[in-house]
This record gives C-alpha cells, sequence and structure tokens, in this order.
C-alpha cells in the first residue's frame, strides 16, 4: 500500500511556523481569519503538504533548518518592572514590541507587570504548553523586598502554604535576605502567588525579581537585555526533545 500523505492539526501546523502558539492560532480559526487553500478553515481541521494556509490574507511558510540546527528562536530576557507578558500590540509596554525581535515571539508563562526578571520566550508556539507543563516540576527562584522586617515565623508559614485562589500552596523553600528581603523558590506559578501569599502575613511586596527557571539563571543580564538560550539549557527544560 502507498503510504498515506502525512497531516497534521491546523494550529499545530500554524505553530509551526513560528506564527503564533496552538491556542492563539485557534483563537485566529474561531475568528474567521484563516483560509486552507482558499476556504475558510474550522478549528479541529487537518492540512498536508500543498496544502495553502494564510492569516488574514498572509500565506504562512513552515520554517526549515539543517539538521542538528534550530528552526526556533529561545531567549531568556530580564524583564523590567512595568513592561506586560503579552502578544497583543494594542497593550502598551507589550515585551514583544519591547524587545523588537526580527522573528515574531512569544512569551512563555508570564511575569507580573510589577515584576521582573527571567523570562522565557520562543518563535516555537508547539512547545509553550510543553515547558509550561515542565515549569509545574522546575523550581522559580525569586528575590523579593517587602515593607515590614522579615521574620522566621514569617518564612515558616510561607513555607509550609498559603491559601491562595481558593487552594493551599504546596510547600517551598524560603531563606532571609537581610532585614526586609527573602528569597523563595516555587514549583508553582500561580497568578501574583508570592505576592497574594506575602498579603496573607500582612505583607507587602516592593519588588520582586526571578531569578532562575530549572537551570536557566538570569545571570549578568542587566534589566531589558536578553540572550539566547544554550543547548544545555534547552536539554534541562525538555530533556526528551530532540527537534528545537
Amino acid at each position: 500500500m502507498p503510504d498515506r500523505p502525512t497531516r497534521m492539526r491546523l494550529n499545530k501546523h500554524i505553530s509551526d511556523t513560528g506564527f503564533c502558539s496552538r491556542r492563539e492560532a485557534d483563537r485566529l480559526v474561531g475568528e474567521g481569519r484563516v483560509t486552507v487553500n482558499g476556504q475558510r478553515a474550522r478549528i479541529g481541521a487537518e492540512v498536508g503538504e500543498g496544502d495553502e494556509v494564510k492569516v488574514d490574507g498572509q500565506a504562512l511558510r513552515a520554517r526549515t533548518a539543517a539538521k542538528g540546527q534550530r528552526r526556533h528562536v529561545y531567549i531568556a530576557l530580564n524583564k523590567p518592572a512595568g513592561i506586560t507578558c503579552t502578544t497583543e500590540s494594542a497593550v502598551r509596554g507589550n515585551i514583544v514590541d519591547f524587545i523588537g525581535h526580527e522573528q515574531r515571539i512569544f512569551p512563555i508563562g508570564r511575569l507580573d507587570k510589577d515584576s521582573e526578571g527571567l523570562i522565557l520566550l520562543t518563535s516555537n508556539g508547539d512547545i509553550v504548553n510543553a515547558i509550561l507543563r515542565a515549569e509545574n516540576k522546575l523550581e522559580k527562584e525569586y528575590l523579593v523586598a517587602v515593607n515590614l522586617p522579615v521574620t522566621d515565623e514569617f518564612l515558616r508559614g510561607i513555607a509550609r502554604g498559603v491559601p491562595v485562589h481558593g487552594q493551599t500552596t504546596l510547600p517551598c523553600k524560603t531563606g532571609k535576605l537581610g532585614k526586609f528581603g527573602f528569597r523563595v523558590v516555587l514549583v508553582q506559578g500561580l497568578n501574583r502567588q508570592i505576592r497574594l501569599m506575602a498579603a496573607y502575613f500582612k505583607y507587602r511586596v516592593k519588588q520582586l525579581v526571578r531569578v532562575r527557571i530549572g537551570a536557566v539563571k538570569l545571570g549578568r543580564l542587566k534589566p531589558g537585555q536578553w540572550r539566547n538560550l544554550t543547548d544545555a539549557e534547552l536539554q534541562g527544560l525538555l530533556p526528551r526533545r530532540e527537534e528545537w
């Protein structure tokens, strides 16, 4: 029997080109902005080799790379406070415009607008969800400055777990950094988690800096600077993945 032509889900095809993530692709399809061979696409559709996919009338082209080379961009940014982790161009101070990368990139996860430090971005929409799932097991380290003296009781309370968004946060590691500062290492990423944890004990976060995600460290990156991830860092994020 002849080999069956290889087909894939439309949202994966779009993300493979680096245009956007799968979730964003489904949103574009739902809004009627995607066509396949001139016909309006539907969510869940499949495409094969030779099919022409367009978004807003713009044809998408799959990225290719020589064996052993990366098809996509993976970067680490030291996000300054005030920058919003969104791809929405209408949002002033969005992270994509701030970086101004030549390729279309989007953040992996988020960091609150008021927070700063390490955040990862990529042009590979197909890998975002995989890394976010891996982040549920990866340590994320933060340095935090608060408005009140840090006590051992406060640190023990944070480490044990705090009610946030209707659930108790997972146990975490904490350490004191001077009179008004502490270090915390999480394996969760709930919305505004550290700020809410501190607020539970009547503390207010004045500054929050993420300095590590797994083996990826902020290092000497100054606010606003970014760098490409190394091969070792990528393998640390997703050890079983071979194509980048």
